[in-house]
């Protein structure tokens, strides 16, 4: 599966064995990289019993019953003695069993010392993603996060919903009875990695996702990732265009913005041209809430707006020759819509990186 996720550019920097919780050292939760040399191998360490030893101290796990669960079977129902966690105290609904009846810990306790491990080496606002039937897991996994860190650290749960493969519309047939299905390494072999990567983060990730293998590759508005690529690539033709009106116009990126930096921007008076700069000079606050809100469609859906802000006044250029981007004889509105363009391409570029999906110079 690493394969797979590295050329999606999804590259897990760390893994964290379940198993290392209750037999290996706190320390060596993580597999350490290749070639890491270790002085001396950790001492066995069960950190599950260390986290309920230490909620236990103070006053957060208690040896009790619990209730018989509402609308349940009693006969069912175990009563008996068991190591409970107060998540009520936090929050949750009641309290959380810690062991099972054989002794062994239950996927909560696990969990816990997991989510500890963290909150001791320094992180403090946690992410966890999580499919959409663990919902009801949410308030007592953050219940214990605020026991764990004494309300230091802030865990947020991302709860990400099933993705529906469609072709044209059509349900692509998969049965796990009969072994039939599409692997995530067939779809980037169909579609691209691009394609991929930008339909999974244009929308909420509690959104269910129709992902259709037909509409993915189409070259139209309705297939977000090529209208926002294309985008980028018609910025770079204008400035190839640009080349025989205005000779003297940089080929890089950097040495044509600092060229441009004396562009009459004044001179940007249309309402199309007005409005993408507003939409540009959005950019950094939107990024900057995003990330806050830990919700990258935002950055997505951006692009998309002012992609296609850029493809319309392209267009109005077409059908109006005084709103072109190059216009002869006046060199003052050319360099102007040319800054205007070099403030388009910048950031579709900027979003798309973010998104680890490429900009391409040309689409053919």
């Amino acid at each position: 599966a690493l394969p797979i996720l590295m050329s999606l550019r999804v590259g897990p920097d760390v893994f964290s064995s379940e198993r290392a919780l209750i037999e290996g050292d706190d320390t060596d939760l993580f597999f350490p990289p290749p070639g890491a040399g270790v002085a001396e191998p950790p001492k066995p360490k069960d950190v599950v019993a260390d986290t309920i030893a230490d909620l236990r101290a103070r006053g957060l796990v208690y040896e009790g019953r619990l209730p018989p669960p509402k609308g349940g079977n009693l006969e069912d129902c175990e009563d008996r003695e068991q190591t409970l966690f107060r998540s009520q105290q936090f929050g949750a609904a009641e309290a959380r069993q810690m062991k099972k009846s054989d002794g062994s810990y239950t996927y909560f306790a696990t969990d816990i010392a997991y989510h500890k491990s963290k909150f001791d080496r320094g992180f403090r606002n946690l992410i966890d993603v999580w499919g959409a039937d663990h919902g009801g897991y949410v308030k007592r996994m953050q219940a214990a996060v605020k026991a764990v860190s004494d309300g230091k650290a802030a865990l947020d749960v991302k709860l990400v919903q099933l993705v529906r493969l469609l072709r044209a519309g059509e349900p692509v047939k998969m049965s796990k009875r009969a072994g039939e299905f599409v692997t995530l390494r067939e779809v980037v072999k169909e579609v691209g990695k691009d394609a991929v990567r930008f339909d999974m983060l244009y929308r909420k990730n509690d959104a269910v996702l129709d992902f259709d293998l037909a509409k993915v590759i189409e070259a139209s508005r309705e297939n977000p990732v090529f209208y926002v690529q294309y985008g980028h690539a018609r910025g770079q033709s204008v400035f190839r265009n640009a080349r025989a009106e205005v000779p003297d116009l940089p080929p890089s990126a950097d040495a044509r913005v600092q060229w441009l930096k004396g562009a009459p921007l004044d001179r940007l008076t249309d309402s199309g041209e007005l409005s993408i700069l507003k939409r540009l000079a959005l950019y950094p606050r939107l990024v900057e809430a995003a990330a806050q809100a830990h919700e990258p469609h935002r950055v997505a859906f951006y692009l998309y707006e002012l992609a296609s802000e850029f493809h319309a006044q392209w267009t109005r250029g077409k059908d109006l020759p005084h709103l072109r981007f190059i216009m002869q004889n006046d060199p003052d509105i050319t360099a102007a819509r040319l800054a205007l363009v070099q403030g388009i391409v910048t950031v579709l570029a900027s979003g798309l990186a973010l998104l680890g999906v490429e900009a391409p110079e040309e689409m053919r």
